[in-house]
């Protein structure tokens, strides 16, 4: 019983972690379908969901390192960029928090762009698309993670 209910707790937990920068929403929640797998003698869910949920797991945690430089990419910027951007992120989310790191990384994205292009709407547009994707991101994610705890309640509940 207490396996289950820490299985749970680790799935809340994975879906409040996918929208607090840094917190391993992603992990926190395979972790709670793992927790719960084994608290049911390896039973539920079935070994077939068990693969997907877990599938659904990675991919969250692709969706959350990814999802800044892939945006970043797709605006136009240099991978370049998009590495800078992310250390300058993650810099920023220890100084100032999640506003920060936001302000940061669209900061200097667009910095780099225009040194780079030396346009002005070329930055911007890169700078707009890494915005974009980062938020979309940790939607994605909070979407992923909450799709991981719905199927888990109905696996535990018929």
């Amino acid at each position: 019983m207490l396996a289950l209910v820490a299985g749970f707790a680790l799935l809340v937990a994975g879906v409040v972690g996918s929208v607090v920068p840094s917190a391993p929403g992603a992990p926190l929640s395979t972790a709670g379908v793992l927790v719960y797998w084994w608290g049911t003698d390896f039973s539920e869910p079935g070994l077939g969901l068990l693969v997907g949920l877990v599938a659904v797991g990675l991919l969250t945690w692709v969706v959350d390192f990814a999802g800044g430089a892939i945006s970043a990419r797709i605006g136009g910027a240099a991978t370049s960029t998009a590495v800078v951007a992310g250390l300058v992120g993650l810099i920023m989310l220890v100084v100032s928090g999640p506003l920060g790191t936001l302000l940061g990384v669209v900061a200097t994205v667009f910095l780099l762009e225009f040194r780079r292009q030396q346009d002005a709407r070329a930055g911007a547009k890169a700078a707009l698309v890494t915005t974009a994707g980062m938020l979309g991101s940790v939607v994605a994610q909070a979407l992923l993670t909450g799709s991981m705890l719905v199927v888990m309640l109905t696996v535990a509940l018929t």
